[in-house]
């Protein structure tokens, strides 16, 4: 099974943290950061997708798909 993630956060540090945790627990990077404004917070987001290959278990909605 193959899970999707898109990780977003911030314009700082927690956002390349939280990718690098996600890079150590076995999440593969998918395609390019996507960087935008956000004008409701005045600030700069980060996003970027990520995915995983398990085997061995099928995937359901009621995944928690940072627990993997």
């Amino acid at each position: 099974m193959r899970l999707y993630r898109f990780l977003t956060g911030p314009d700082d540090a927690s956002f390349c943290h939280k990718v690098t945790v996600a890079l150590n627990r076995g999440w593969l990077l998918h395609g390019s950061p996507s960087y935008a404004y956000d004008a409701e917070a005045k600030s700069m987001r980060c996003g970027q997708a990520v995915y995983k290959e398990i085997d061995g278990l099928e995937y359901t909605p009621e995944m928690k798909l940072g627990d993997y």
